[in-house]
């Protein structure tokens, strides 16, 4: 009996205190500051309310710090769980002895200070760089104003002077840059609007007759080259959605996805011997972005005309190698330590020129800086597109050295995203294309030449 007595007690006693507690968590949810930790059921709180929370159960007010300690600016207010080393310990534990404290206030001194010290160089930082930006779009207008009024009225006398060629290095001002790229390139094909109005249409009943007798077996019994055709325009609209896919218009519903596939679509029928080859979408939409619709076009077809362009796109591969072996000579030339690292592995230019090539850097680089790139391709012709692969092998060199094959392909298949133009160009410029007193077209020419005299010698009509 007596047992069973005491049990009763124990159960009526911790039912008790079990419902006498419940009031008290729910009226104050969340953790506590110290002691035990009930099922954190709110979000995060402020530190202030923390704070006052703690003040208003212990009925102690935080000592401020003497004024001579406090921060005069509270910009630079450290974290919450940083001033808990000024606390007092609570009262059930031994109170700080006087070093303790001292040795706290230091730490926590040395802790604001070393915040201070980071906002002060992050401010700095954002200075200069709002300082290097309001410089760059003073010399844009300054630019502007002078390509507008005295370059492009005179081109044909102006633009191989060296004030314009030292201005066009500078990068081209966005509101002139598809008229300049436009004069740079030509119009040797001689295209105008009309012609271009009308391969758009043939595309057009090209794609709805496509569309119409796409089935399996119309394929299959279809001649090549309608299958090529049709392969182009499945192509055409499946790289499209590929082609920068972070601006969000280019693709299916953006302002400029049909003015893509029309550029596109119209060159295939164009140059149905080249068709549609991938990389071509992103030229395309550069252009489509810093020139109207027919100017684009023109200028598409002229770049592509061009021989290294014709070469990559036709899949050339003996012109291909050509371009290869011309560019290995200035690697040597002008970084022999990578060029050897490359050759130990026995890593080839085509693993990474060829997509920087294919798409003229628009796809490897952040859009400002390939068409920065752009702006002096257009100026110094097929050159300057190796100068600036070995500019990027430059700007690297140091990490690529450090690499094995896999990483070394890896990483100039997708270079870094923050990569900066002036660091690019400082790069470049360093990069001399001369080898033994030749330059580029002199390098070129001469690995053409050896390679007709060996077609030569292999003749069998030299044999017989």
């Amino acid at each position: 009996k007596n047992k069973v007595k005491t049990l009763l007690f124990f159960r009526n006693f911790f039912t008790k205190r079990t419902k006498e507690l419940k009031p008290a968590v729910q009226s104050a949810p969340g953790w506590k500051l110290f002691g035990k930790v009930p099922p954190r059921e709110n979000l995060p709180k402020d530190s202030k309310i923390i704070q006052q929370e703690y003040e208003a159960r212990t009925g102690r007010m935080c000592k401020p710090p003497p004024p001579s300690a406090r921060r005069k600016n509270m910009e630079f207010e450290p974290l919450s769980t940083t001033a808990l080393i000024l606390e007092d310990r609570p009262a059930n534990l031994p109170a700080k002895s006087v070093e303790e404290a001292l040795r706290h206030r230091q730490e926590y001194d040395e802790m604001v200070a070393e915040a201070k010290k980071r906002e002060i160089k992050e401010a700095h930082k954002r200075k200069k760089i709002m300082r290097e930006r309001f410089k760059q779009e003073e010399n844009i207008a300054s630019a502007m104003v002078i390509w507008v009024n005295e370059i492009l009225p005179n081109w044909e006398g102006m633009r191989a002077t060296r004030r314009v060629r030292e201005l066009w290095w500078q990068g081209l001002p966005p509101s002139v840059r598809g008229k300049v790229w436009s004069l740079a390139v030509g119009n040797e094909l001689n295209i105008t609007p009309e012609l271009y109005e009308i391969f758009l249409s043939r595309a057009k009943e090209r794609w709805k007759s496509f569309s119409e007798t796409s089935s399996e077996n119309d394929v299959e019994d279809a001649s090549a080259s309608v299958a090529d055709r049709e392969a182009s325009l499945e192509l055409i609209k499946l790289d499209i959605s590929r082609t920068f896919p972070s601006l969000y218009i280019f693709q299916k519903g953006g302002p400029y996805h049909d003015l893509l596939h029309s550029v596109l679509g119209a060159y295939t029928c164009y140059r149905p011997d080249v068709g549609y080859v991938q990389g071509m979408s992103f030229i395309a939409a550069v252009l489509i972005l810093n020139l109207e619709e027919a100017d684009a076009f023109i200028a598409f077809a002229n770049l592509l005309n061009k021989p290294c362009q014709l070469a990559f796109f036709r899949v050339d591969h003996s012109m291909m190698l050509k371009y290869f072996a011309a560019f290995e000579v200035f690697f040597e030339e002008n970084l022999p330590k990578l060029f050897l690292h490359f050759k130990s592995y026995s890593l080839t230019p085509d693993i990474y020129l060829i997509d920087w090539i294919f798409t003229l850097y628009s796809k490897s680089l952040p859009l400002d800086l390939a068409c920065r790139v752009w702006d002096v391709f257009c100026r110094d012709g097929e050159e300057f597109l190796f100068r600036t692969g070995l500019g990027i092998l430059r700007l690297y060199e140091d990490i690529l050295l450090q690499m094995d094959f896999i990483h070394i392909a890896q990483f100039l298949t997708k270079l870094p995203e923050d990569i900066t133009s002036e660091k690019l160009f400082s790069c470049i410029a360093a990069i001399q294309m001369q080898n033994s007193n030749k330059k580029w077209a002199q390098v070129f020419a001469s690995l053409m030449k050896d390679n007709k005299e060996g077609d030569k010698n292999h003749s069998p009509a030299l044999k017989s």
